[in-house]
């Protein structure tokens, strides 16, 4: 039986991997801070020293420092130590096993010219240290011989960041977004975890993980906002004001240097200009994604069919 290890288990994208690996057959270890929802607990602290990761013949790191602080927060300090250094402890201890090392596609250069998103795609000029941090991690994780997944805006049962976002900006029934309406890749847990435990098989290098079709944006967002029970009405934001609201929500972030700013510049370019990922290679490989947005709000909408509808909107909850 094979024995794998998935760091970062008690948070939201570890838990479905350890989750699903046990689902398969395997035996499971938890690398982390807190336990996962199966399998064995392995104690380990990323800042600070190496996993024990005796037992395992696989590792899938899932365990991240995230979010998108202001520029010079005290949490870009933790990203590096967790995305960074906590990379070359774990690789260091992977001793030569196969490694399936989470990343982001907000690794990608920001601006124009996403409309289909490859993997020798330009990594550079990332707009905040969540970006860095993971861009510099991936390359520890490329350099060692892994394999590297890049989704995009993850969702699902349990996401305590894309959709607790979303439904937190919506006042008095309104939601502003910034720019046109675009394309834009998003990426459901349940994809994101089959790929984790296919990926071992795969040749070491970068792969791009999302849902079978990119997704138009606005009705992407009513299609969330309707199955959560939230009736908003969305309008443009021009670009302009939205870029100028975000320099505006940074300055003042550095005042709360422990709380997020409303509005940041990565939040602008991954909303107003169309990001969609081209995941041939990770196909070519035999993975196919199966679930799709319309799963995951069906799903809500029956869960709320069971127990009513929610009294209020559900607020930001931060951090894996």
């Amino acid at each position: 039986m094979t024995t794998i290890a998935v760091t970062g288990a008690s948070g939201f994208c570890g838990s479905h991997v350890a989750a699903l690996a046990a689902a398969r057959g395997a035996d499971v270890l938890c690398p982390g801070r807190r336990a996962g929802p199966v399998g064995r607990h392995v104690p380990w602290d990323a800042a600070s020293h190496a996993p024990d990761l005796r037992g395992a013949d696989v590792v899938v790191h899932c365990a991240a420092a995230v979010g998108d602080p202001a520029p010079g927060s005290p949490t870009e300090a933790v990203m590096r130590a967790v995305n960074i250094d906590g990379t070359a402890r774990l690789l260091e201890a992977a001793a030569g096993r196969p490694v399936v090392w989470v990343s982001s596609s907000s690794v990608y250069a920001p601006g124009r010219g996403r409309c289909l998103i490859r993997e020798d795609h330009p990594v550079r000029g990332q707009l905040n240290a969540y970006g860095r941090t993971k861009a510099a991690g991936e390359a520890l994780a490329l350099a060692a011989g892994s394999v590297v997944l890049r989704p995009r805006a993850v969702y699902g049962r349990g996401d305590p960041h894309l959709v607790p976002r979303i439904l937190a900006r919506v006042r008095a029934g309104h939601l502003f977004l910034p720019g046109d309406d675009v394309e834009l890749s998003l990426t459901a847990v349940e994809n994101l975890a089959d790929a984790c435990l296919a990926a071992p098989g795969w040749p070491p290098g970068a792969y791009n993980i999302a849902d079978p079709a990119p997704y138009r944006r606005d009705a992407a967002v009513r299609e969330v906002l309707h199955a959560h029970g939230v009736a908003a009405r969305i309008h443009h934001l021009p670009l302009p004001a939205a870029r100028g609201a975000a320099v505006v929500g940074e300055a003042l972030g550095r005042l709360r240097p422990h709380a997020e700013p409303p509005l940041t510049r990565y939040a602008v370019d991954q909303l107003a200009h169309t990001v969609v990922l081209d995941v041939s290679r990770a196909v070519g490989q035999g993975w196919a994604p199966s679930r799709e947005l319309r799963d995951y709000t069906a799903d809500l909408a029956a869960a709320r069919g069971r127990t009513g509808p929610p009294s209020a909107a559900p607020g930001h909850t931060p951090g894996d």
